[in-house]
């Protein structure tokens, strides 16, 4: 079976990474895998390097949809079983999926399209999860939330719409002496230091860090003076964030990292993980990866963030943008040792149980299958 993956962006968050490791993952299953992605973007590099075929396009060109980009993901796409495209949002006008679906019908291929979403957008189109129905296609959501959404607010048949999770790599994200260890190396912090939150992923707007300085001010001023926070990652905002941590005098209780294809290694250092996202979230890989590691999270209340935190057993959520709920949960996790290790054993056998990505890898090949 060939297998291509759409990945329009030359970003490296949470779906890129998987991205990747599925690539690898169906490769060692002895499946063939295409990329098609944008040049010079990180996702082509690293399955490059895995050894699957990669197929690039210019990411400012292909918005004119002329011949020359037809002809490349034609050409990407001509022997592909099924192509897995992220749905990501629009851009002049053009999108990916429905891009895809074009190339699919003018070049009159078999191939099987599947757009892939965890998040829900209000503004996003119909179209820009089932393109054209007169092609072969059907769509997969990695939360249950984003199925029923899709099903319901999108009218898209329900036989059409499949729930796979993408799972979280459980041999890998255990804590380990040997982590730990490395960790305490990577990320030096005070060892007054504490709590220590992390805060992994991207640095703009949807992912609300502004809120949770809001909340790390309030704990440091009270209950919580020795509370640091880890922000790892990278992005558009990086500047303005790390301005704001200087206006508001929390040099000494926020540390900016850069972004780490190890993320392993930042939960054997912290001791909550922290989701203080605004808007447009599905399952985070981050919160699967944190319970993995026996840490609990503080989370926005939003997409498919309840399928795993469940509030109280696992976690707590608090409604997005309220930094005096962020901090109160924060506090109260923090606060009670018992029910703090009660919730790291339950995130760990949630993990267990039914986010093992090795069981899902397989799922989502199994479901390929049946749509050959």
């Amino acid at each position: 079976m060939r297998i291509c993956f759409i990945e329009d962006t030359h970003l490296h968050g949470g779906t890129q990474i998987w991205v990747t490791e599925a690539t690898r993952a169906f490769l060692e299953r002895g499946e063939k895998v295409t990329v098609l992605v944008p040049t010079d973007s990180w996702v082509a590099q690293q399955c490059g390097t895995a050894g699957a075929r990669v197929v690039t396009y210019d990411w400012d060109e292909v918005v004119k949809e002329d011949d020359c980009n037809i002809e490349i993901w034609t050409g990407a796409l001509h022997d592909c079983d099924v192509a897995l495209c992220t749905v990501h949002p629009p851009r002049h006008g053009f999108h990916c999926s429905v891009f895809a679906a074009r190339c699919i019908k003018q070049g009159d291929l078999k191939t099987h399209l599947i757009p892939k979403t965890g998040t829900i957008v209000p503004e996003y189109k119909r179209e820009f999860y089932l393109p054209d129905e007169s092609i072969r296609s059907s769509v997969i959501a990695i939360a249950d939330f984003t199925r029923r959404y899709l099903i319901t607010a999108y009218n898209i048949p329900e036989g059409k719409v499949a729930l796979i999770y993408q799972g979280t790599d459980v041999r890998r994200f255990q804590p380990t002496e040997d982590g730990r260890r490395e960790a305490l190396l990577r990320y030096p912090l005070s060892i007054t230091s504490e709590p220590v939150l992390g805060s992994i992923g991207s640095f703009e707007h949807r992912k609300g860090q502004p809120v949770l300085f809001e909340a790390v001010s309030k704990l440091v001023s009270g209950a919580l003076p020795n509370l640091h926070l880890m922000l790892v990652g990278d992005g558009p905002d990086e500047e303005m964030l790390k301005e704001k941590v200087k206006r508001m005098g929390l040099e000494n209780n926020i540390t900016f990292f850069p972004f780490t294809s190890e993320p392993d290694l930042v939960f054997e250092r912290i001791d909550i993980t922290v989701l203080s996202s605004l808007y447009k979230e599905g399952l985070p890989n981050v919160l699967l990866e944190s319970m993995s590691m026996h840490v609990p999270v503080v989370s926005s209340n939003l997409g498919g963030v309840p399928e795993v935190v469940i509030d109280g057993l696992t976690g707590y959520m608090v409604e997005p943008g309220d930094s005096d709920k962020l901090a109160n949960a924060i506090r109260e996790l923090w606060s009670d040792a018992g029910c703090y290790q009660k919730m790291s054993q339950n995130a760990r056998a949630l993990m267990d149980e039914r986010f093992d990505k090795e069981i899902q890898f397989d799922r989502f090949l199994e479901y390929f299958r049946t749509l050959l």
